[in-house]
């Protein structure tokens, strides 16, 4: 048995390796593993979407799964691929101990050799190391610095945007376009801790006078935020960056507007541009800013065929949660037609280092810790034609320059 602690105190308990289990289990005649003996006509390969469909997350998994369903739909009609997908769902309760049975079904009972999901990044972590342990390919829907970083491993691949290329985005915008005295308030858990880490360093970088005024931590899930809110305003922070998504942040930012926070300091969320979160909290978000991974205008690759096909199937636009779902499966997928297999060890070593064109234009799967060269850029949220604020972008970094070479982030595979 091997154990995680993840940053929510929860602790992620895995069995014995799927490798033992499926060897046991052949032995005995039981198990017939789709997808390793190589792609050709339309060979079924299983594939495992874990999404928070209910916990702290669970207005946010909806959109991921959305993503995925899209996916596998395009491309079990096309012409253009191979394989056909055998799709399977579970829920990862945003919780520990529900991702670890979930990774399990699907890897062990449902012989899923590719697994999608994970919005927590304390979650993620522990299907990284179920991953490196079972030999399954990975692609997390959380943006953790070490989900790609001091916890990468050759199995784990990530489209979803990470912190790190957030904070290229946000950070010296912030501290040389709106103010250098800077107050830090974020979720305790791993994607919190990655924000204030890699922003705050970033923030450093491209402003001398750079000043973090304060900081704050709330436990994921919190529904007051009222005496945060109330230290924060008493200081002389010029912006207030929000390491939180979710509820939480959705919560946070209400909260601000009816205390007279947000009239007061610039809040500024690498989240606050998610779709989920300006929906929550409606005009509320108008004069706020945030990080952007993902916006349905971009004109990109084939953003705008997956635009059209998410509004015919789902009467409504995409935004971050549906791209990362979406396009994750698609990746797996083209990673089995450029290594002509389904064998996990095959569409791993095809995708590593390889280049494809998605969403956000062609991106690469870097060699050195397999993290997604996505752009990214910062909006100013605006009043829009309905309750949902709509996003301006501002600025926007390319994907070449979002990152730092794996190695200062704690990853060198290669």
């Amino acid at each position: 048995m091997r154990g995680a602690t993840n940053g929510d105190n929860d602790s992620i308990v895995f069995g014995s390796s799927r490798r033992t289990f499926l060897s046991a289990a052949g032995a005995a005649g039981t198990v017939a593993l789709a997808g390793c003996a190589g792609g050709s006509g339309n060979e079924t390969v299983t594939i495992a979407s874990l999404n928070p469909m209910s916990g702290a997350y669970s207005s946010l998994g909806p959109a991921q799964r959305n993503g995925v369903e899209l996916a596998v739909q395009q491309i079990n009609d096309s012409d253009e691929f191979d394989y056909e997908i055998d799709a399977v769902y579970d829920d990862t309760e945003t919780e520990a101990g529900a991702a670890s049975q979930a990774a399990q079904e699907v890897v062990q009972q449902e012989q899923a050799d590719f697994v999608f999901g994970a919005i927590s990044s304390s979650v993620a972590l522990g299907l990284n190391e179920f991953a490196s342990d079972a030999e399954f390919v990975y692609f997390p829907g959380a943006a953790a610095v070490p989900v790609t970083g001091e916890a990468c491993n050759e199995w784990v691949f990530r489209f979803e945007t990470s912190t790190a290329q957030i904070a290229e985005a946000i950070s010296a915008y912030t501290v040389n376009e709106i103010g250098s005295n800077v107050w830090f308030h974020i979720a305790d858990y791993a994607y919190g801790d990655s924000v204030y880490n890699r922003t705050r360093e970033r923030m450093q970088d491209a402003n001398s006078n750079f000043t973090e005024v304060g900081k704050t931590e709330s436990s994921l899930g919190s529904s007051n935020f009222g005496s945060y809110i109330s230290q924060i305003s008493s200081s002389d922070a010029d912006a207030v960056i929000l390491g939180m998504t979710g509820g939480d942040l959705v919560n946070f930012v209400n909260q601000a507007a009816n205390q007279g926070l947000a009239q007061e300091k610039a809040l500024v969320g690498p989240t606050m541009a998610f779709k989920s979160a300006r929906s929550g909290a409606g005009s509320n978000a108008v004069g706020t800013y945030g990080g952007v991974r993902y916006d349905p205008s971009v004109d990109l690759g084939d953003n705008q065929q997956f635009v059209e096909a998410y509004q015919n199937e789902y009467d409504g636009v995409p935004g971050n949660f549906e791209r990362v779902g979406y396009e994750s499966i698609r990746l797996m997928v083209r990673g089995m037609q450029e290594a002509g297999s389904t064998d996990p060890t095959d569409v791993r070593d095809a995708l590593e280092g390889g280049t494809f064109t998605t969403v956000l234009g062609d991106i690469t799967l870097r060699e050195s810790d397999h993290q997604a060269t996505n752009p990214t850029w910062i909006g100013e949220l605006v009043e829009g034609d309905g309750d949902m604020a709509n996003v301006d972008l501002l600025s926007k970094v390319e994907g070449e320059n979002t990152l730092p070479p794996g190695s200062e982030l704690g990853c060198e595979l290669n």
